[in-house]
């Protein structure tokens, strides 16, 4: 691994060329030089980029060139802004941005550790005030091992799949996917991933020493002593009444008429003071959910701090659907809709980093309407938020999902959050579970997911079990931890703070742990196990291997075969280069004459099997006959009938239908065929020798005796 500066995007506040084997990528960090006149939040944007000549590869579609980004670069650009967010000072507003694009790959060495790694190690030689800066290590698990950054060839069959930042001995985040993993193992993962984590963090301060520039001071924008002042004085008392046993609605709409009332009463004193006024009441509220917390132990909602919220499940509740769900946690619910699809439904993916064209038979699409929290806006496509909660929870249950052989479906899963208050992702989670279960996936195990919380101050800190929306927004942590009774399938960590010993998030983890089994029993009771057949709704699907060479008889002549198969069937067929063909109907009659005809299309003639074959020509010497589609055996004139015939037609004629035994198959591949020995093995004719003479019954009992006198004649 290398970093390198000065011989690149030179306009940049910085500009970082890192390569790790042949994989490469520049990340570049601006910022206004002005602070906006005022933001209630830090203004950072980031954006990475895969250019498709990293791989050698020319873009598809009509303009040939790179267009939005896919759900990968969205993914990283999460990947890169998670860790780096926290590492701003409080009251740096200064809208900053970093750009990071992926020049060259590889194949083999990932390109997202290396642009997070390149982001932090540019906005730490800036003079942007930046607190890292923070390195990271993949961690996977191959073949049983611990391995310290896989290849992607490694990760491919890998138990584990996830990436840890850090900054000096603190955990930063945590993200990825595992199958089935236990505690112990991420207590290895860490101790494999710490060194590695400490060597990027040293290159980058080596580049700092002969490089860095002198950090800008930053003047904090606060809001007025006298105003802040004023609004403590005035609603202090009120926001602990407000925070007392109200709802989240209850609570907003009192917050907001609170606010307005110190507006109206404030705005002659102090214009322009909307916005202040709202800083300053934010900031009285989460001291009070901190304290009540840190001091009492006591939430918003009066639960103690290891309690999940009541959790409701139903199956079921679509009558059309192949399956469905709807999980209810406190106020956060997921409706979740499972399709099942054929080969042909498989999504296709176009990743930079691959050589080929990947597919995709499992997904979760996850939506946030904006009923969901009482607001109004339009309705978009879906955003980074939408992506990433919807990428963790289809994480979170891919490794259950039974494999193409146990299942030839595609399946699809869409969440849509019809009420939120905290970890939706992970209702997400349960009702993906629950959905897969009642539309007849034969899933491993349930999988189930909880979001855990953290409040600290200094030494003193308390963890919190399933975390409302405000005690995400007021706290410093939200850790989802989703998994099966037997281990964790999906991990990501979301700090607030400069980092967290990873002893702490190991306590969370255990917390999270035992909350996740209760979970499970709850989903339990809605349904324990997958049903034993899919919805009547669903497209039956069978799979049979074929030889590769009859692929092309099975397709036939520019697709005519499986054109004629496919319309007068009703069925979906689907051929793999390997020979495997997928049928499906949603009519079991349809599926059977579909699955017979291809079966006939590829079967091999068989010395001693009978077949009805249709009598394609006749000669002099006998009549051809095709006994498989396309496969043609002769029966000569001596095996037509019992009895000697003087000619072909005097028996059959071009079109007949009839019944014909193979006898032989020569060492030229001709068929003889006999309709003689089929008329004997269907009871037609009594059987022969190899002469053609008719076999005389066998005589039972004792021979009769021969008369010895002559027999009279002529006429009494």
């Amino acid at each position: 691994m290398s970093f390198e500066y000065g011989r690149v995007a030179r306009q940049a506040d910085a500009g970082v060329l890192a390569r790790y084997g042949d994989s490469v990528v520049l990340a570049s960090a601006c910022y206004k030089k002005e602070p906006a006149d005022y933001l209630p939040f830090f203004p950072l944007t980031i954006d990475y980029r895969e250019l498709a000549f990293a791989a050698g590869k020319i873009p598809g579609g009509f303009f040939k060139r790179e267009g939005r980004p896919r759900d990968k670069e969205t993914l990283t650009c999460r990947h890169i802004d998670r860790p780096i967010r926290p590492l701003f000072p409080p009251g740096f507003r200064n809208e900053t941005q970093i750009v990071a694009y992926l020049l060259s790959t590889d194949m083999e060495n990932e390109s997202d550790l290396l642009g997070l790694l390149a982001a932090s190690c540019a906005l730490s030689i800036s003079e942007i005030p930046f607190l890292g800066p923070l390195g990271a290590c993949r961690i996977g698990k191959v073949n049983g091992e611990i391995v310290a950054n896989p290849t992607m060839s490694q990760l491919s069959a890998a138990q584990m799949s996830m990436m840890f930042v850090g900054i000096e001995d603190r955990v930063m985040m945590i993200a990825g996917q595992a199958d089935e993993i236990s505690i112990e193992d991420l207590d290895k993962a860490i101790e494999v991933a710490a060194p590695v984590i400490a060597q990027t963090i040293e290159m980058q301060r080596e580049m700092v020493e002969a490089v860095g520039k002198p950090k800008i001071t930053i003047d904090k924008p606060d809001v007025s002593s006298d105003l802040a002042a004023r609004v403590k004085d005035r609603a202090e008392a009120k926001v602990r009444d407000i925070n007392d046993g109200k709802g989240k609605l209850d609570r907003n709409r009192a917050l907001n008429e609170l606010k307005r009332g110190l507006t109206e009463e404030l705005a002659e004193q102090f214009p322009d003071c909307e916005g202040p006024i709202a800083e300053a009441l934010d900031t009285l509220v989460k001291q009070d959910v901190r304290q009540r917390i840190l001091k009492r132990d006591q939430r918003l909602d009066g639960r103690p701090l290891t309690e999940v919220r009541p959790i409701e499940c139903e199956v079921g509740i679509l009558p059309r659907t192949h399956g469905s769900a709807l999980f209810t946690r406190g106020q956060t619910q997921s409706m979740t809709a499972t399709t099942l699809g054929t080969k042909s439904d498989e999504q296709v993916i176009d990743d930079v980093e691959l050589e080929e064209e990947e597919k995709k038979r499992f997904m979760l699409h996850y939506n946030f309407p904006p009923f969901s929290v009482g607001e109004v806006r339009f309705l978009r496509g879906p955003g980074r938020r939408e992506i990433g909660h919807g990428d963790l929870a289809e994480s979170s249950l891919e490794t259950v999902v039974p494999s193409e052989e146990e299942f030839p479906y595609t399946v699809r899963l869409v969440s849509d959050i019809l009420e939120s208050n905290g970890s939706s992702s992970m209702a997400s989670v349960c009702a993906g579970s629950l959905a897969m279960m009642d539309a007849g996936v034969p899933v491993r195990a349930a999988v189930a997911g909880v979001a855990m919380g953290l409040v600290k101050e200094g030494d003193k800190y308390k963890i919190l079990t399933d975390i409302l929306g405000a005690e995400d927004h007021y706290g410093d942590m939200d850790f989802k931890v989703a998994g099966t009774r037997k281990g964790i399938t999906g991990i990501q960590l979301d700090l607030k703070l400069p980092g967290v010993p990873w002893s702490l998030l190991r306590e969370a983890v255990v917390l999270a742990t035992e909350a996740r089994m209760h979970i499970l029993d709850v989903m339990d009771k809605a349904i324990a196990k997958p049903r034993p057949d899919i919805s009547e709704y669903a497209p039956r699907i069978e799979a049979i291997v074929i030889d590769k060479e009859k692929i092309g008889t099975v397709i036939g002549p520019g697709g005519k075969t499986i054109r004629k198969i496919t319309a007068e069937t009703g069925a979906t067929i689907d051929i793999e280069d390997d020979g495997t063909v997928t049928i499906a109907s949603n009519k079991p009659e349809s599926l059977r004459k579909a699955k017979e005809w291809i079966e006939l299309l590829v079967a091999e003639v068989e010395v001693g099997q009978m077949y009805e074959g249709e009598v394609k020509r006749i000669m002099n010497f006998g009549a051809f006959v095709e006994v498989l589609p396309g496969k043609e055996g002769l029966v000569h004139i001596s095996q037509l009938a019992p009895e000697r015939i003087r000619s072909v037609e005097d028996v059959v004629k071009v079109g007949d239908k009839i019944w014909v035994k193979v006898v032989e198959i020569d060492d030229l591949g001709r068929v003889n065929l006999s309709r003689r020995k089929a008329m004997e093995e269907r009871g037609e004719i009594p059987r022969s020798d190899d002469s053609g003479r008719a076999q005389r019954p066998e005589r039972r009992g004792p021979p009769r005796p021969r008369d010895s006198g002559r027999r009279p004649t002529g006429r009494r």
